[in-house]
């Protein structure tokens, strides 16, 4: 997306912010709020930039052939996300590894996977999958397994109010779904 694509929405983001600020009682042109939808537009398109961005792209720019049939784990990859359902944050880290089968990528393009699909409207559970199937179709490995553990805001600040929830979820393909080979993975990102 150009830079002059991202001002017009950036734009239109702000005055629907204004829109929100007057219906939820404040007077959007007070000192403190003047600036407060321009903030807001930009951040947004901050926490939201992995819909520009192409996941399978970034893989493939350090692929590597490198004949290679271990586990190969990336962990504790810090993850900011937006609830889908109330575009509070969720955070956590997420635990990545992949079994090579002759090709590799770079150690800092799966982390960059993770967070192009997190910073999108989310729900933990699809951002898992999303996370496993890139990485299982762009490098197509041996198996690809991905574990979440995050806390959500809509939880903690709101709703129930379970501040210290903290949600795990996973998903694998292929030798990961020999039970020996999920306790390697476990045992190796406990550490």
């Amino acid at each position: 997306m150009s830079s002059e694509e991202l001002e017009v929405k950036k734009s239109a983001i702000a005055d629907r912010m204004r829109d929100i600020l007057t219906l939820l009682g404040e007077d959007a042109h007070r000192e403190g709020l003047v600036k407060t939808p321009d903030r807001v537009a930009k951040a947004y398109q901050y926490l939201t930039k992995g819909y520009w961005q192409d996941p399978e792209t970034i893989l493939r720019s350090a692929l590597f052939k490198e004949n290679y049939r271990q586990m190969v784990i990336v962990k504790d990859i810090d993850l900011f996300s937006l609830c889908e359902h109330h575009m509070l944050p969720f955070f956590g880290k997420a635990h990545v590894a992949y079994i090579p089968d002759g090709y590799i990528t770079g150690l800092s393009k799966i982390a960059r996977v993770v967070d192009v699909f997190a910073r999108r409207l989310q729900v933990q559970e699809r951002l898992t999958t999303q996370i496993k199937d890139c990485i299982q179709r762009t490098l197509n490995p041996m198996g690809v397994m991905v574990v979440i553990e995050a806390q959500h805001m809509c939880m903690q600040m709101r709703g129930v109010e379970k501040q210290n929830s903290i949600t795990t979820t996973s998903d694998f393909t292929g030798v990961f779904r020999e039970q020996r080979t999920r306790e390697e993975f476990i045992a190796l990102i406990k550490k």
